[in-house]
Order: C-alpha cells, then structure tokens, then sequence
C-alpha cells in the first residue's frame, strides 16, 4: 500500500524527528515493527508501546476510566484533552517534526506538527487531495470520497477539485438499523462506509471523532493514516537536501487552505450529563428546527435550513433517520447537535460548530476566536446551560 523505500529515505534523515504515542493500547505492538524496524526511524520515535490492560493507570493518573474493582486506568483516546502528553510535547521546546496518536483498538489517529494541531477534518481532506501523488494504493484513482455528516466539510471540496462522488453519512462506520434482523435474531449491520467500499463508489473516508480509513479493510484504520501523513511529508520534502529548512505539516496544511479554502471546526464534549435533561434538551432543539425557515437570524448568520439528518444509503436502500440536528447558514456555517448514549452513567452531548473560510488572510487565526460567535449562538438556540447545568464542555477537540 505504501512506497516503503521513500518512507525509509524520509524516516531515517538525521534532520527529521517523530513521536508516535501509543498510548499503551494495541497499536504498540506494531508501532515500532513498522516505524522503528522497517523504516528507519529512532527507537525512542515510539513511546507507551508496551499494550496494558488498563492503558498505564500509572503513568495516565487523570484517565476517567474506571474498571469494576474500583481502579482506574489511562485513557486511550487520541485527542487533545486525553492524549495530553503528546500534545504537551509536540507543543514543547523540543517537539518532534510530526506526533500522532491511535486509540485502544487502533482505528482511530492523531495528528500533530510541531506546535500544530491537524484536525480530523482538515486530516482526511489533505490525505485525500495527496493520495494519488505519494499513496501506491491510490495511485490507480480515486473512486470516491465520503465523510460522517457532523465532519467539516474540507472534504467536500477535494472531490470537487477531483471530479469523484461525495457521500456524506450519518456517524460511525457501522449502525444496527431499527426493525431489522438476521436470521439468528440479532440486528444486522448497516456499513455506511463499507458498502460504498464494497460497491467500488469510495476509496478514503473518514470521521469526526479521529477515524480514518481507505478501502483496503472495511473498518477505519489508524496505522494507516499515520503512513499516509508519513508518505506526504515524504513526497514534499523528497528534494529537500539534509539540513535545508523541511515542508512542515503546518505548512502542508495551511497550503491546502489557501488552494481550498478553511473549514474552522470544534467538537464539544459535554460527558455524563443527566440523561432526562440531556433528552429534554434535544427535544427543545427539535422544536427549534420545526419552527426555523430559510432566511431566518440566528445571531450573525442567516438560515439555509434546518434539519434532523436523514441517510437513504445508495448502495442497500436502508433508511437511517435522526442522525443529528443540524442548523446550516448561507455563509457555509454550521451547528450540529448529536446525543450518545442515555444510560444509566449518564448521556453525552455533542456539539458542532464549522465555518467556512476561504480569505487566506483571516485563516490563521485561533479556531476557539474564529468560532466564538457562532458558539454563543449553538449555546444560546440549544439552552445548554439552562437544561444540563453545564457551564464548560468535558472535552474540546
């Protein structure tokens, strides 16, 4: 799948440097094999490989995992707030050239630059719009693209540029449609992702929450995109002599948002919240969408429409309904509201904010200010506060 030859030229400079975390979870045992081993790079390049049962409790004392016996364990959870140590350190004096992180089971993935932040987002759009120049597996052509509709929408203009389908999709790789089942009883899976990839309509996809994958394997894939971010830093610094200033991942970044514009976006996390008020609060969100027509203020932005996300899969016919409350602006903005889970640890509230921006002058602002505004208006349309009693959101990515 990758030119391992050109990953070893790279990995192996003396001016080039990586952190890849592990977090204690599955992927240590394949981290250093690949990375170390085959391609060349410092063993001290991986760290937290050796796999856990509870992820280093020790050396993760803020995890928020809990097992049955009253422990607690580290958190394998490749984001800002619980893969903290990479991210202090690629923030650091002496951060690695590109850091990354997967999760528990492998198949979802981090990016950072030195002191730079690659959202999942911007992540999958970039390897998209690269792939065919520096991915052996995608050298034959792009399929198709497809993204989990609470996703920004950086995507959308790679398949543009490209000419190829774009799919966009309810969250999750995979989901248990209502009413249906096999013949043993249980409810079968719907794949979203997977029966584009099964039809020939896809070959990269990806989610807001860290997953990304390609059509080699019906599942997101974190390793994967690890070597793909490898493979273009490659690719662009392949003529760049030892010594010489090195194409950066912010660089390679922040040249995709000059060609395609930005799509600043954040996800707030608002974890075991009541369930009851964290379902009168959708509920509230609902009666706002009902009532809410085109041209209508919400603050500064003006209304496109307003929805309760509705997937009719292309390839089966399943119908997925329900998929997320969503209040989209004529400027390209977006709010998006998602709850998981209503048990009895509680329900978590998610958030969505996106704005499009194509000045190249205002995009390198912090995505916290630039998406200020349109937060106070998700805040304040949702009742948040007033419903749940949460003034801060547990996780921002």
């Amino acid at each position: 799948m990758f030119d391992f030859a050109l990953l070893k030229s790279f990995l192996s400079r003396p001016d080039f440097t990586l952190r890849f975390d592990a977090l204690h979870a599955i992927t240590g045992a394949y981290a250093k094999p690949i990375l170390v081993d085959a391609l060349g790079a410092a063993p001290s390049s991986v760290v937290n490989d050796t796999p856990l049962e509870d992820f280093g409790c020790v050396a993760r004392a803020a995890s928020r995992l809990r097992f049955a016996d009253g422990s607690r364990g580290g958190h394998p959870d490749p984001n800002l707030t619980y893969a903290h140590d990479l991210v202090e350190f690629m923030y650091g004096p002496n951060a690695a050239d590109f850091g990354a992180a997967s999760d528990g089971d492998g198949d979802r993935n981090m990016i950072l630059g030195n002191a730079f932040f690659v959202t999942p987002s911007d992540s999958i759009a970039v390897i998209a719009a690269y792939g065919q120049r520096c991915i052996p597996w995608l050298k034959g052509g792009i399929k198709g693209l497809a993204r989990s509709m609470p996703t920004a929408a950086a995507l959308d203009r790679v398949a543009t540029k490209l000419g190829v389908p774009f799919f966009e999709t309810p969250t999750g790789w995979k989901a248990r449609p209502p009413r249906a089942a096999s013949a043993s009883g249980s409810p079968p899976f719907t794949q979203f992702f997977g029966n584009l990839m099964d039809a020939g309509k896809c070959s990269v996809c990806g989610e807001e929450s860290f997953g990304t994958g390609s059509d080699h394997v019906r599942e997101k894939d974190g390793l994967w995109a690890v070597l793909a971010w490898l493979s273009i830093l490659a690719f662009r610094n392949r003529d760049v002599p030892v010594g010489d200033a090195k194409v950066s991942v912010a660089q390679i970044v922040q040249e995709h948002w000059a060609e395609f514009g930005r799509n600043f976006f954040s996800r707030y996390d608002y974890e075991e919240c009541a369930s009851d008020a964290a379902g009168a609060m959708v509920e509230h969100i609902r009666s706002v969408v009902a009532a809410a027509k085109p041209g209508d203020a919400f603050g500064p932005y003006t209304l496109d429409f307003a929805d309760d996300f509705k997937y009719t899969d292309p390839i089966d016919g399943s119908v997925a309904t329900k998929q997320g409350l969503r209040f989209c602006f004529t400027d390209g903005s977006r709010i998006i509201f998602r709850l998981s889970g209503t048990g009895s640890s509680g329900a978590t509230v998610r958030l969505y904010v996106e704005q499009y921006e194509k000045d190249a002058a205002k995009q390198l602002v912090d995505a916290q200010q630039a998406l200020a505004p349109l937060i106070a208006v998700a805040l304040s349309l949702s009742k948040l506060k007033e419903f749940t009693g949460r003034d801060a959101p547990t996780v921002i990515t």
